[in-house]
């Protein structure tokens, strides 16, 4: 609900301080008195796109606040939280434009981007006029007041998230085939691969153990020659053969001295033991160093394999036993490819199945609906004096999506057998303003917390056809928040609240005001509304009357 609304530098108006109540609030005043300028004055706070020349001629800059209390549940508090704007006992939207036409606002003391003010402006005031092409003229919201007036928030968000399990099996699908076509392109490829990195089979580690045995076995040719030298100078021909003739000609002469050679025959026994242990050695040596030419040429062959296969895909040579594992996958998927596309499209069926019947179940929903909104349409229509015109809810297939599968639009025609069209088509100023009222007293039947504004929808309309458009506002207002602003004192007349809005000349300044009505003064404005400028006994007493109606 509006509770305030404080407008400085404006327009027409210098400093204006409003407090709203509940129910019907009722604007009057001369045309041109300056009414249109509280309702540019609150689209500015709001958000809303209109006029750009709103500051006050010679003030530095206008300014807007406008308070409102959410009740809990309010929709508005989710468009706070989502914007990270706290709420506790009031929200408070202030708006300033400068002279040179910048605009900044807040909300709650927080800025605030145009984006995020229009969305919550949503959420907290609707108008409703002949010039309304933001709300009930406008075809693109006539699928969701539909819904709205027929309850449908169970079967939507059904069909919202069978369309979202819709759109992922196709995604699903759609990639799959498309990861089909490119394996595809590259089956030869892949066979071709797989085919050669399975015959050579490489083993992690492999290529390094292959380059060791190569260079071993390359170095062995070099070394043989020298081991061998070593082993005949060590050997039986060599230091060993010499040792032992050494050891006998020691032994034979050691006979005569006393012992005097026991200590070098002793060395000579070791030392020709270490020669045989290194002959030993010497001879593993030998058989080691003896490369066989034709398993060099095999550790060669392969070896060279293994890198030459690992340059052709890019990969270390370690690695290509996993790269071959990579190929056999997608040469896997490629064999089980139509198989898997099969499942996925059969996936994508059973959720088309599941969405279509859930948009069938909505459409019903809106169908019915739509019937009882015609229905309600009607009987609002006959006492607004257009009990010959006709009220439909046209309901067309569209093409389906997360708000089901049908297009909606609301079509009148004035009089029976003429074409029906939509509604600023077809319908005349008066005609428009009574189809709206009617349209949005049946659209808002258990619906709270929006507060309606509806500019001059009586115009065009007077006698018993305005006392009906007024009564239909008062029955809207009825545990609401509406502001009327209306030049009929039919509508005036069965108001809660009424403020009088007139242009005031001060030292060649003229400036809009606005006065709340005491129950007197109410009395003399809608005499005058009745009579004039110059109001007579006569038209106080219609006054008073139309008060106690």
């Amino acid at each position: 609900m509006l509770r305030s609304l404080a407008i400085r530098d404006m327009l027409l108006i210098d400093r204006l301080d409003l407090e709203f109540r509940a129910g019907l609030n009722v604007l009057t005043g001369e045309t041109g008195a300056g009414k249109s300028i509280l309702l540019d004055s609150l689209g500015f706070v709001l958000g809303w796109r209109g006029r750009a020349d709103l500051v006050r001629q010679g003030a530095a800059q206008g300014e807007v606040e406008a308070v409102f209390d959410l009740e809990p549940g309010h929709p508005g508090l989710k468009v706070l939280e989502e914007a990270g704007i706290g709420y506790e006992d009031e929200l408070i939207l202030r708006r300033v434009n400068t002279a040179e036409g910048r605009k900044t606002a807040w909300i709650n003391d927080r800025r605030a981007s145009g984006d995020v003010l229009r969305a919550l402006s949503e959420t907290l005031v609707e108008l409703h006029g002949q010039h309304d092409d933001r709300g009930l003229l406008n075809p693109r919201g006539h699928r969701q007041l539909l819904d709205a007036y027929a309850g449908v928030e169970a079967e939507l968000s059904a069909v919202r998230a069978e369309w979202r399990g819709l759109s992922e099996a196709r995604r699903k699908r759609e990639g799959a085939a498309e990861r089909l076509a490119g394996l595809r392109a590259e089956e030869e490829f892949l066979r071709h691969a797989v085919k050669e990195l399975d015959a050579l089979d490489p083993q992690p580690g492999e290529e390094a153990e292959l380059d060791a045995r190569r260079r071993l076995m390359q170095a062995a040719a070099r070394m043989a020659g020298d081991v061998a030298k070593a082993r005949q100078a060590l050997g039986e021909d060599g230091a060993e053969r010499l040792a032992l003739d050494a050891l006998r000609w020691l032994e034979d002469a050691s006979e005569g001295l006393e012992g005097r050679l026991d200590a070098a025959i002793e060395a000579l026994n070791r030392a020709i033991t270490e020669l045989g242990e290194a002959s030993s050695e010497v001879d593993g040596a030998l058989d080691a160093l003896d490369a066989d030419p034709a398993e060099l040429e095999r550790v060669e062959e392969r070896l060279f394999a293994l890198r030459g296969l690992a340059r052709k895909h890019s990969v270390l040579p370690d690695d290509l036993g996993n790269h071959a594992a990579a190929l056999r996958e997608r040469l896997e998927a490629l064999d089980a490819g139509d198989n898997g596309v099969a499942k996925l499209a059969q996936a994508e069926a059973e959720a088309r199945k599941r969405f279509d019947a859930a948009c069938a179940l909505l459409g019903e929903k809106r169908r019915a609906a739509a019937g009882q909104l015609d229905a309600a349409m009607a009987a609002e229509l006959a006492p607004l004096k257009m009990e010959r015109a006709v009220f439909q809810t046209i309901i067309v297939p569209s093409e389906p999506g997360p708000e089901g599968a049908e297009a909606v639009s609301f079509e009148v025609a004035t009089n029976p057998g003429a074409p029906a069209g939509a509604l600023n088509k077809i319908a005349s100023g008066g005609e428009l303003s009574r189809f709206l009222l009617a349209l949005k007293v049946c659209l808002s039947r258990g619906q709270s917390g929006v507060t309606m504004i509806f500019d001059e929808i009586d115009r065009g309309v007077g006698g018993a056809t305005a006392d009906a458009v007024g009564r239909r506002l008062r029955a809207l207002a009825e545990g609401a928040q509406v502001l009327v602003v209306t030049h009929s004192p039919q509508v005036a007349a069965l108001g809660a609240h009424h403020w009088r809005v007139e242009k005031r000349v001060h030292e060649g300044v003229t400036l809009s005001h606005v006065t709340p009505l005491s129950a007197d003064e109410r009395i003399d404005e809608i005499a005058r509304m009745i009579s004039g400028d110059t109001i007579s006994d006569a038209a106080r007493g219609a006054a008073k009357a139309l008060i106690g109606a």
